[in-house]
């Protein structure tokens, strides 16, 4: 899918404590030579050219006013749309200083891509504890995100590499919390948005959903638990009635071996450790996290802050890479299939 006509994406800055800046110079190294998935830095050039002189880098990194203007400058200069931070950032130190920064960076850039000046985001990783002390009510990144977008549906987490696309129906819970909150209408609710993301981000005409089980052995017709029976059963034949293809609910075990991953297009799991221990097993540093649901594209690298490596050049760049070069694709995919559904109308 080509993305040369496309606007920019926006990269935020995540906690700037973080490994975020250093991953995002060493990502736009990246991109730069192969103009892939060229993107406006959201945040702090300042920032950005203390932490390059820090790890060694010469970097050129200039200011831009408008995202458009990223495009040109992108082989010769990281392009940054400045969102100054209030304290002085030492690395792996978190601020509460610079919680407002972190926010603004997150809600620009889904105002810009509200209005099609960049065709996606990528967020960097934020530490919600930081955040919580400036006001920040929401769970995390997807539900902030839908709250900005404006949307009542609850958004869907989707990991994704190049092996394997889960996504968990409960997410950040106690795991008996998530076996009390599954319910049959999450799975339904999570099963739509799934097609339908698989569809017109992934270019997907007649996606193929697996279904893991929540107990061992799938419950074993209802002797090692009756979930499978009373709660996922019913929600499949709901899906089904749809013209969705999806499966019973089959053994976590046996799902995710490579035969296995050629008969489907995403698995939904029941629960977070479900879906994060394959995909983190088969591709530890690139695997990617995109939000299905919103209005937007949004992808973020499928790892946390890393304060304790921050600022010491051992970070990898590879599942930053992965979001920046899926959100792209997304997007190239969004527009594709909205053409020809106009076409068509």
């Amino acid at each position: 899918m080509t993305t040369s006509k496309m606007p920019p994406l926006a990269l935020t800055m995540g906690d700037p404590a973080g490994i975020g800046g250093e991953i995002a110079l060493q990502a736009w190294r990246v991109a730069r030579r192969t103009a892939a998935s060229p993107f406006v830095y959201l945040g702090s050039a300042d920032h950005l050219r203390a932490l390059a002189g820090l790890l060694g880098l010469d970097f050129p990194i200039r200011e831009v006013s408008a995202p458009h203007q990223a495009i040109a400058i992108f082989a010769e200069s990281l392009p940054v749309l400045p969102i100054p931070t209030a304290a002085e950032v030492r690395p792996g130190i978190a601020d509460p200083a610079n919680a407002p920064a972190v926010i603004a960076a997150i809600d620009r850039a889904v105002a810009l891509a509200m209005v099609g000046e960049v065709s996606g985001i990528v967020t960097n990783p934020i530490n919600k504890a930081v955040l919580y002390e400036h006001g920040f009510r929401h769970p995390g990144h997807t539900e902030y995100l839908a709250d900005l977008c404006g949307i009542a549906t609850p958004p869907v987490m989707m990991l994704v590499s190049e092996q394997l696309r889960v996504v968990p129906v409960t997410i950040h819970l106690p795991l008996a919390d998530a076996v009390r909150s599954l319910t049959t209408e999450a799975i339904i609710a999570c099963g739509r948005v799934v097609a339908d993301g698989l569809r017109t981000d992934f270019d997907i005409p007649a996606p193929r959903i697996a279904v893991a089980g929540l107990n061992p052995h799938a419950g074993e017709s209802g002797h090692m638990g009756r979930e499978e029976i009373d709660i996922i059963a019913p929600a499949v034949e709901a899906l089904r009635s749809e013209g969705i293809a999806i499966t019973d609910a089959a053994p976590a075990d046996t799902l995710f071996h490579e035969r296995a991953r050629a008969n489907y297009d995403a698995v939904l799991c029941m629960y977070h450790d479900q879906a994060l221990i394959p995909i983190k097993t088969l591709d530890f540093d690139g695997g990617a996290n995109v939000t299905l649901g919103l209005p937007i594209v949004r992808a973020s690298p499928d790892h946390g802050t890393a304060f304790d490596i921050a600022g010491r050049g051992l970070a990898r760049p590879d599942s930053l890479i992965a979001s920046l070069r899926l959100a792209a694709n997304m997007a190239a995919t969004r527009a594709a299939v909205s053409t020809q559904t106009a076409a068509l109308a």
